[in-house]
């Protein structure tokens, strides 16, 4: 693990000086329908998959949690070597094939000029205004990385964290504390394994079968979809209570001990982070303003050296 943290922060270190050749100009005189291109795919993907803005969102967060927002979470895994998304918190990925459509596109108007890792960024950005959330401008111009080992997924923020963990691990990239919260808000996208949450629902600790913390209805439901020892395939819960919009939901129902995982649960563990989750919670317009603040940050880490032509293989 200090190896990880080693490698996260010279990795930090490396790539500060290229956030800030970022623009959401970029590609105004090399590229300048870029982003309609990109628009257009994931539109005909959602009207085909709703829970393709849920799964853009997701693998661009996992994407920039690792060397930066740099689009090695695309590339695959080849001789010798197991990629990133192949690493154990990314089998769950999906959605690939959106970003792979939207590049030909892209390729098609301006070859070899758009990173692959500004096609997921712009991708998750139409993720989350095409499910009714906020739009803004993205910053382009990232490069993509050739380095992409499945080892580097061990530093991901995993759903059992608690709020110290999660804290180093958002720190490490320097992330905030509202920033944490405000992504956390991404949750309120998509569905969930039973094995991601399971460990609030059965054998909690020596004292409970069942996270006190959860709501007894809610906990009740959650055993009924993931019993003990589950191996129904597929089997699991959705984030939210409306899980195809993006909304502050979430939040509404992580105060009402309705949310599934611990990392969620321990967001209202500190007087810092319960604060902004109801401030959340209470307005959505505050919620969007602060994901909207907190994913240019995000995505505006980049360490990679080229352009690919295909995004699952390096030049």
């Amino acid at each position: 693990m200090a190896l990880i943290v080693i490698v996260n922060l010279l990795m930090l270190s490396s790539v500060a000086s290229l956030v800030n050749s970022l623009s959401v100009n970029y590609y105004d005189r090399t590229c300048p329908n870029a982003e309609s291109a990109v628009t257009d795919a994931v539109k005909k993907a959602v009207l085909n998959d709703k829970t393709v803005p849920a799964a853009l969102l997701r693998m661009h967060f996992h994407d920039c949690f690792i060397r930066g927002c740099d689009g090695s979470v695309l590339l695959e895994s080849g001789k010798g070597n197991t990629a990133e998304k192949d690493g154990p918190p990314n089998v769950s990925l999906h959605g690939f094939y959106v970003i792979h459509n939207a590049k030909k596109a892209v390729e098609a108007i301006c070859p070899g000029v758009v990173s692959c890792a500004d096609i997921l960024a712009l991708a998750a950005r139409d993720a989350v205004t095409l499910s009714g959330g906020p739009s803004w401008n993205v910053p382009k111009g990232r490069k993509d990385g050739r380095v992409f080992k499945a080892t580097e997924t061990r530093s991901l923020p995993a759903p059992t964290f608690n709020l110290s963990q999660l804290i180093q691990s958002f720190s490490q990239r320097g992330l905030s504390q509202q920033d944490l919260v405000a992504l956390s808000g991404g949750h309120t996208l998509g569905f969930s394994h039973c094995s991601s949450f399971e460990n609030r629902i059965h054998n909690f600790d020596a004292s409970h079968d069942v996270d006190p913390s959860l709501n007894p209805s809610f906990a009740s439901k959650l055993k009924n979809i993931c019993p003990a020892h589950n191996k129904v395939k597929g089997a699991g819960s959705t984030m939210d209570s409306t899980s195809t919009a993006f909304d502050n939901s979430y939040y509404k129902l992580l105060v009402q001990g309705k949310s599934l995982f611990s990392s969620d649960q321990s967001l209202l563990s500190s007087p810092q982070t319960k604060a902004l989750v109801a401030k959340f919670a209470s307005s959505k317009k505050a919620f969007e303003d602060a994901f909207i603040n907190s994913m240019i940050k995000m995505s505006s880490l980049n360490g990679g050296q080229e352009v690919r032509l295909d995004c699952r293989f390096v030049r």
